[in-house]
């Protein structure tokens, strides 16, 4: 649904797994490649922040996707004669107060609309699934309850991913997306941070995550406002440099509409 939203005119092709996901546009197969990499309510989504500097692929757009999920089920079942529910993490982690208080058991499954399609296999009416409501259509099933997330707000954010980076419209609202290890010196973070700061850039991502075994290196994901090319942001990363291992920049690409109120 976030594909077709965002590419109206296209086709798309559906993959397994966030990996395969990633090879098939490396190995040409598609053009671009849409992934979720976080949820206003259940927050990251898992694995993405450890693929993506690896994959050698670039950010060129992001996608904001309002979710509505449905409790769907087998048609003649009701909501009283449900014992279970299964769904992604993610959308049992999003509709945590309807499970709480039809009292279902939560199974997790591999995704949303997979979870649709065991349900329609099973048929067992005392089995529902969390999807939308065009999984719904697709596999026969009936939604008994519409909008079952837990906040109004529930949206993903999604990562455009294309084989070559783009230059975006310096003048523009632009985000830049970087990953970086920080030196191993007492206030190593708060010091490579500190250009930002300075240089009045306004960081809007920052999330970390161990790299190693041993749970003593850590990597950090940032987005910040603004394009390299302009003066305080080039500061910025600069400074952030000095302090850093590593920084790479996964993607410069125009902010969504989304972030101003936009569609």
């Amino acid at each position: 649904m976030a594909a077709a939203q965002a590419w109206p005119d296209h086709p798309t092709a559906p993959y397994p797994t966030f990996e395969d996901v990633f090879t098939a546009l490396i190995e040409r197969d598609v053009d671009r490649a849409l992934i979720p990499i976080e949820n206003s309510v259940a927050g990251r989504v898992a694995d993405i922040h450890h693929l993506l500097p690896e994959s050698g692929l670039h950010i060129v757009a992001e996608h904001f996707q309002r979710v509505n999920h449905h409790l769907l089920a087998l048609p003649g079942a009701t909501i009283g004669g449900l014992k279970s529910v299964r769904s992604h993490i993610q959308g049992l982690s999003q509709c945590r107060r309807l499970i709480r208080e039809l009292g279902l058991v939560p199974v997790v499954a591999a995704d949303t609309a997979g979870s649709a399609a065991e349900v329609a296999a099973a048929g067992d009416p005392t089995e529902a699934a969390i999807a939308s409501s065009l999984a719904g259509e697709i596999y026969g099933l009936v939604s008994l309850r519409a909008g079952i997330e837990d906040a109004d707000h529930n949206t993903t954010r999604f990562l455009i991913m294309g084989r070559d980076p783009i230059d975006p419209d310096a003048t523009q609202p632009t985000v830049t997306s970087l990953v970086f290890r920080v030196r191993s010196v007492p206030a190593a973070l708060y010091k490579a941070l500190g250009g930002f700061a300075t240089n009045g850039v306004n960081i809007t991502k920052l999330e970390s995550y161990m790299i190693d075994g041993a749970f003593t290196v850590a990597q950090f994901y940032a987005d910040i406002d603004g394009h390299p090319s302009l003066r305080p942001v080039r500061l910025a990363l600069e400074e952030l440099s000095f302090f850093s291992r590593e920084v790479r920049i996964m993607g410069v690409y125009p902010a969504s509409t989304f972030r101003r109120g936009g569609a």
